[in-house]
C-alpha cells in the first residue's frame, strides 16, 4: 500500500503533479507497518485514501488520530477539492496512481464506469456478508450501486430521498389557510401568498413559490413526483426505456410550472435564480413556499434571524394530485453517494482487499459515526440537560470534524438528539420518504451514449421545458424538442439501457 502525502492537492501544476505521481522524492512510497505486515488484521494497518474535500481546507489531525486508534490503522490522505474532483480524478486514473482506497462520487463520468469495467478495482460483492456493518447494506443499495451487476467498492449509503415542501406556517395561520395535501391547494397557497398580503405591510410584494434555476433539485422535480412522473425512466411492459419526459405526469408538471408564472404566483425571474439568491429571498419574506431538501428548513429560519424574526415554517413530504392519489417523491441517485473503491494496482491480493473492507467496516460503527458527525465529547460538544447535543466551538469543529461529513459510508447512522426543532422534523420526514420513495431503474444500467452524449442531450429538453413554461413555445414546440433529443441520440440511449437490462436480468 502506498503512502500518500496528506495535505490538500492544491489547483493547478501541483496537483496534477501529485496525482500523476512524480519520481522524487516525496513520492509515495511502500511501507509496511512496525510488526512487518501491513495486512495483518492484527497489526496495525496502512491505507492510503484519495478523497474529496467539501470544505474551504482539510482537517488537522485530531479526528484522524482517533480513527486510526479505534481502527488500529495509519491512515494518509491525498484530499481533492469538490470543485476540481472530475478533472483530478480522471488525471489519476490516467495516469494509474490512485490509491488503497479512492472515493468516487462521479459514478456517470465516462471515464470513471469505463475504469470500473475494465476492471480496474475489485469487485467486492463477495465478499460484503463477511463484515457485519458490510452485511448490512440493503440489497436495493448494492444492485444500484453495481454496474453491468458487478459492485466495484462500498457504496456511500445516502438518505434515499430528502425532499419536500418548506411552508411559511404563520402565513397560513394569517390567511386561515390550512397546510396543503394536494397540488391543486398547494397553487391556492400560492396564489394567497401572492395576491392576499400574508406579511400584512400593506403591500403587495409577496409571492407563493420561490425557486431557482434548477430542474432537479428546485421545485420541477420534486413537484413531478406529486404528478407521478418516473425519476428520470420508467420501463413498459416489453422491457424499453421511456424517459420522464414523454410521460403525462411531465407534462402536467410543466402545465402546472406555467400557470404558476403566468399569475405570478412564483418568482419571475426563476430560471435565472441561484440557489443563495433564493434562499436568501425566502428568508427576507419574499416569498412563502420553498421546494428542496427539508433539511434546508434549518438554514432558512437560521438565514431569517434579524430580518424575520416571526418566521414560522411547516414542513410537507406527501402531497399527491388528480394524477397521482399515493404519495411519491424522487430519490437523489437511489440512495447512492458514490462508491469507496479499491484499485487492484494499489490493493494487490484479497489479504490486503480483506484488511480494507474491515477499516470501512469499521467506519460504520455507530461510535466512529459518531466522532466524524459530531466530534469529541467535551471538546467539540457537549450534551446539554434535555438530552440534546450543542456545539462547543463552532470554529473548531468546522475545522476539525466537518471535513469527514462526506467521508462517512452512510449518511445517517448514530444519531444525537438535534436542539434544533425543524431538523428533528426534517430527519423524521426524510426518513419517512424512504417508503414511497421512485428510484432510476437506469441507474445501474449502463450506455455508453448516455455516458458521452447524456449532458448535451438533456440540455436540448431543459430549455425546452423553460421555454415552454416561460411562454416561448407551446407543446408541439416541446414535442419537437422531444424528436430532437431522440434523434440527436436518445434513441440510442433507450437502446442501450433496454439491452443493459435485458442481460442483467436473464
Amino acid at each position: 500500500m502506498k503512502k500518500f502525502v496528506y495535505k490538500l492537492v492544491s489547483i493547478g501544476i501541483v496537483g496534477i503533479l501529485l496525482l500523476a505521481g512524480c519520481n522524487n522524492s516525496s513520492s509515495p512510497t511502500k511501507e509496511s507497518s512496525k510488526d512487518g505486515d501491513s495486512d495483518n488484521s492484527s497489526g496495525t494497518a496502512e491505507i492510503t485514501w484519495l478523497n474529496v474535500l467539501h470544505t474551504a481546507s482539510p482537517p488537522t489531525d485530531t479526528i484522524i488520530n482517533e480513527i486510526q486508534k479505534k481502527t488500529n490503522t495509519k491512515l494518509s490522505f491525498t484530499w481533492i477539492p469538490d470543485a476540481s474532483k472530475e478533472e483530478r480524478l480522471n488525471t489519476a486514473l490516467a495516469s494509474d496512481n490512485l490509491a488503497d482506497i479512492v472515493t468516487i462520487t462521479i459514478l456517470n463520468n465516462s471515464s470513471v464506469r469505463n475504469a470500473l469495467k475494465k476492471g480496474m478495482f475489485w469487485n467486492v460483492d463477495d465478499y460484503l456478508d463477511d463484515y457485519p456493518n458490510l452485511k448490512a447494506i440493503p440489497k436495493d443499495i448494492r444492485e444500484s450501486a453495481s454496474i453491468d451487476g458487478k459492485l466495484y467498492g462500498i457504496p456511500f449509503q445516502k438518505n434515499i430521498a430528502r425532499n419536500g415542501v418548506v411552508i411559511r406556517k404563520d402565513w397560513l395561520d394569517k390567511l386561515g389557510l390550512d397546510i396543503p395535501e394536494t397540488t391543486d391547494e398547494l397553487m391556492e397557497v400560492a396564489k394567497a401568498f401572492t395576491e392576499n398580503d400574508p406579511d400584512g405591510n400593506g403591500k403587495k410584494d409577496t409571492t407563493g413559490f420561490m425557486d431557482r434555476s434548477d430542474l432537479v433539485y428546485g421545485a420541477f422535480k420534486t413537484l413531478s413526483s406529486y404528478f407521478g412522473t418516473p425519476n428520470y425512466w420508467t420501463i413498459d411492459k416489453k422491457g424499453n426505456f421511456i424517459p420522464e419526459f414523454e410521460t403525462d405526469g411531465y407534462i402536467e408538471t410543466m402545465k402546472y410550472m406555467k400557470k404558476l408564472y403566468d399569475n405570478g404566483w412564483i418568482n419571475q425571474d426563476f430560471a435565472v435564480t441561484a440557489k443563495t439568491d433564493q434562499q436568501q429571498n425566502f428568508a427576507q419574506g419574499k416569498a412563502g413556499i420553498y421546494v428542496g431538501a427539508l433539511f434546508d428548513s434549518k438554514n432558512l429560519k437560521n438565514m431569517a434571524t434579524g430580518v424575520q424574526d416571526n418566521m414560522e415554517l411547516a414542513l410537507v413530504n406527501k402531497i399527491t394530485s388528480p394524477l397521482n392519489s399515493e404519495p411519491a417523491i424522487w430519490s437523489d441517485g437511489n440512495g447512492i453517494g458514490g462508491l469507496l473503491a479499491f484499485p487492484k494496482s494499489e490493493v494487490k491480493d484479497e489479504k490486503e482487499l480483506k484488511r480494507i473492507l474491515k477499516f470501512i467496516n469499521d467506519l460504520l460503527d455507530p461510535e466512529i459515526y459518531k466522532l466524524m458527525t459530531y466530534g469529541i465529547e467535551g471538546t467539540h460538544y457537549q450534551i446539554t440537560e434535555d438530552g440534546a447535543y450543542k456545539i462547543i466551538n463552532q470554529d473548531l469543529w468546522q475545522q476539525e470534524v466537518q471535513p469527514f461529513a462526506s467521508s462517512r459510508p452512510k449518511e445517517s447512522g448514530y444519531k444525537l438528539k438535534d436542539p434544533d426543532p425543524l431538523k428533528t422534523e426534517a430527519d423524521k420526514l426524510i426518513e419517512e420518504n424512504a417508503k414511497f420513495a421512485v428510484l432510476n431503474p437506469a441507474f445501474p444500467l449502463d450506455s455508453e451514449t448516455f455516458n458521452t452524449q447524456g449532458s448535451e442531450l438533456q440540455k436540448i429538453i431543459n430549455d425546452a421545458t423553460y421555454q415552454y413554461i416561460l411562454g416561448e413555445i407551446d407543446l408541439n414546440g416541446f414535442k419537437d424538442a422531444v424528436k430532437n433529443w431522440n434523434n440527436s441520440g436518445g434513441e440510442q440511449i433507450k437502446k442501450e439501457y433496454k439491452e443493459s437490462y435485458k442481460a442483467l436480468n436473464k
